[in-house]
């Protein structure tokens, strides 16, 4: 007698007999020589000396039957397949439930030899239990993981949480409901034999490969909500509130691109965009503080005009004294020329040679305004290949004879050329 382990407790899962096709039940019978798929007999066909295309009555055989033990004595083969199941089926710790559904052990029963064989056992301890997993091998596969210190939620079936996470049950470690659920259902009636055509063959191969995919499917999912923390949908929501408001009605709207990428990266996504509002917002900033600098060095030029500066005062202490200033204006002709611009001491005086120092003074430009002007007349004579003086005084906006002065210095000293 082959004592080789059979199939589960259910009746149904085993093949049937090819003579009478009635289900089996142990002990039952092997054909030794045909194959490559098993040819089965119940003990009544096997003593009638059933035959069927190749197989004869005189084939060597055996006999199937798991009724022996393989741990301990008082257990056979059978008994430890039924407990394997119940627990799969009940949940570690239901041990109540596990002795009602195998119904020839007791609780206690079950449980010691369970904790014996199964989790106190040397052998598993060696080999199975005591393997330290990295952190990615850990999250891969098996029950989506909770801290040591968190409680995970409990939900009562068909509750607004239980909803909220997806259906999934903690103490089991799965889901009440499989994504594509009646997958299986396309599958169950698919028996592979001898006598099938190719044609035939190779479309139950096809169902086969149709359920692989719906099962990869299954796990994507499942790996996106263990990924993302989306088992606690509620304490997920927790975590975003810490955000910024704008941050968090950009999470609302990129939720659905999470799918694309891993978590870590989604929160980089949405932080850059994020942080692109605030580029934008002090890059404004920026570009009003370099107006302002422009304007003071506009002030800056006739500072050293006496003239020119006694008519803004009088007029600043008119307007304080509430007397309606009269109009003046400041006439370049008939005035004496304002003296060279002193640059001691100015910012970027340092990266000047003599003659843009020269120019500086002559066109009283502090060095700091005059190389930000000539990067960007660089800048736009590269792009275009040319540069005339419309341009650059559409580019720069300052009075129309120092940039005349600036675009002649430039094109003179070769660092610009006319379009």
């Amino acid at each position: 007698m082959d004592r080789l382990a059979s199939f589960g407790n259910d009746p149904f899962d085993k093949p049937p007999c090819r003579g009478c096709s009635s289900y089996l039940t142990e002990p039952y019978i092997k054909c030794a020589e045909c194959g490559p798929s098993p040819f089965l007999l119940c003990l009544q066909c096997f003593t009638r000396g059933f035959e069927y295309k190749k197989h004869q009555s005189d084939h060597k055989y055996e006999i199937m039957t798991s009724d022996f033990p393989v741990l301990e004595p008082g257990w056979t083969a059978q008994e430890e397949m039924a407990l394997l199941e119940a627990v799969m089926d009940c949940g570690f710790g239901n041990w109540l439930d596990v002795a009602y559904q195998m119904r020839t052990k007791t609780k206690e029963e079950c449980e010691s030899h369970y904790m014996k064989n199964f989790i106190n056992n040397p052998l598993f301890s060696s080999t199975l239990l005591s393997l330290r997993k990295t952190k990615d091998s850990r999250f891969a596969e098996g029950a989506i993981p909770f801290k040591p210190t968190d409680d995970p939620p409990r939900p009562t079936f068909d509750s607004v949480l239980s909803r909220d996470m997806a259906g999934y049950m903690p103490a089991r470690a799965d889901f009440m409901e499989e994504f594509d659920n009646y997958a299986e259902w396309d599958l169950k009636d698919i028996d592979f034999v001898d006598d099938d055509s190719d044609i035939l063959r190779a479309l139950k191969l096809s169902v086969v490969d149709i359920y692989h995919s719906r099962l990869k499917e299954r796990q994507r999912r499942k790996k996106i909500i263990r990924d993302h923390g989306l088992i606690n949908l509620r304490k997920f929501q927790m975590l975003e509130r810490c955000y910024p408001k704008e941050v968090q009605e950009l999470y609302d709207v990129m939720r659905r691109f999470a799918r694309v990428v891993g978590p870590i990266e989604h929160d980089k996504f949405i932080e850059s965009h994020a942080r692109a509002k605030v580029y934008e917002r002090v890059k404004r900033m920026r570009e009003d503080e370099r107006r302002k600098r422009t304007m003071l060095c506009d002030v800056l030029q006739y500072i050293q005009d006496g003239r020119a500066c006694q008519q803004w005062l009088s007029k600043q202490a008119a307007i304080d004294a509430g007397i309606t200033p009269a109009v003046t204006t400041i006439t370049v002709s008939g005035r004496r020329s304002a003296p060279p611009l002193n640059l001691t001491g100015l910012p970027g005086t340092e990266k000047l040679n003599e003659r843009e120092k020269e120019l500086c003074q002559v066109v009283r430009l502090v060095p700091g305004a005059y190389l930000e002007y000539k990067q960007a007349l660089l800048n736009e004579c590269r792009r275009q290949g040319g540069l005339r003086l419309a341009q650059a005084r559409a580019l720069i906006k300052i009075d129309v004879n120092k940039t005349r002065k600036i675009y002649d210095f430039l094109i003179k000293e070769g660092y610009i050329t006319k379009a």
